[in-house]
């Protein structure tokens, strides 16, 4: 595996991360599983792990936080989300106030078990949010010692912009893969302010490699029915970069991955899995290159 520095925290970390959320946070599937996941993940050298207060209706931090109990945290960065909470029927509510915010560290730390937050990412504020008053305060959950690194994690491009002008963050994470070109000019400005950009969505849902049509578990309905019912441009979309399961040497996943480890302003790439296969075929992306003319054609189609 890897490392790429993050940003100018003075931190590295792995290229590859795993996302503990989604159906991997969730009671259906065996916790055993999940937790030898992350487990294998560690001792395959990731030391990015992403996961959020509301994900998987509340279930995915503290699943996280088992897993990682009576491992050495002391190199990883352990990622979590506050703004929003789960609110009962599958519905997340934001509540993005300061008091809610440090509320949702807290509860947090509890639940990774940890003395302090290695990063807590903003999970979707409106710019408006951001006030002078407000980031002071969360210098001051910093100045506590209960956060040492501040992040936002946004589709809004809008947001993410004004993120990079502010001081108090040290991390953005945006969604980049084959099929969200318009976000490098973004990357490449936090990168330059010093940020530290993490890659969400990498593999675009898996819908480069059709996955949708891929059913082998109940697992796969679900990401299917997500994909279908949120992202269905996504999904045809994604049919037209078919052709990076035919690169020579790599799999579609590892080719989607090298694609946004190619750009070297990301310093990593953060992917969700169910699948111990899936998660060493993933982390076997790390040092991949693509031919030239491969991102010659996803050039191509992009501009298409």
């Amino acid at each position: 595996m890897r490392h790429r520095p993050l940003g100018r925290t003075g931190l590295t970390v792995s290229e590859v991360g795993l996302g503990c959320a989604s159906y991997w946070g969730k009671p259906a599937f065996d916790e055993t599983l999940a937790i030898r996941l992350v487990h294998e993940a560690i001792d395959l050298g990731v030391t990015v792990f992403d996961t959020g207060s509301s994900y998987a209706r509340g279930e995915a931090e503290p699943r996280l936080g088992r897993a990682l109990k009576g491992r050495d945290v002391s190199r990883l960065l352990v990622a979590t989300k506050a703004g929003t909470a789960p609110a009962g029927g599958g519905r997340v509510v934001r509540d993005a106030g300061l008091s809610a915010i440090t509320a949702s560290v807290e509860r947090s730390l509890r639940n990774l078990g940890l003395d302090a937050l290695p990063l807590l990412q903003l999970h979707g504020p409106a710019a408006a949010e951001l006030t002078e008053e407000f980031l002071a305060g969360l210098e001051g959950v910093r100045r506590r010692g209960l956060v040492r690194l501040f992040g936002v994690n946004s589709f809004d491009p809008a947001v993410v912009a004004h993120a990079i002008g502010l001081p108090l963050f040290d991390v953005v994470m945006v969604d980049y893969n084959v099929l969200r070109p318009e976000r490098e000019p973004l990357i490449q400005r936090a990168a330059t302010a010093g940020k530290g950009v993490l890659a969400g969505m990498p593999l675009a849902m898996g819908h480069t490699g059709r996955q949708v049509l891929k059913l082998r578990g109940p697992q796969d309905v679900w990401y299917a029915a997500r994909g279908l019912i949120r992202h269905r441009a996504e999904v045809l979309q994604g049919a037209r970069f078919g052709f990076l399961g035919d690169v020579p040497g790599m799999t579609g996943a590892q080719a989607a991955l090298a694609y946004v480890l190619a750009n070297s302003d990301v310093a990593c790439a953060v992917t969700g899995t169910t699948r111990p296969a899936h998660l060493r075929e993933n982390l076997a992306a790390s040092g991949l290159a693509l031919p030239t003319e491969v991102m010659a054609r996803i050039r191509e189609v992009q501009a298409a």
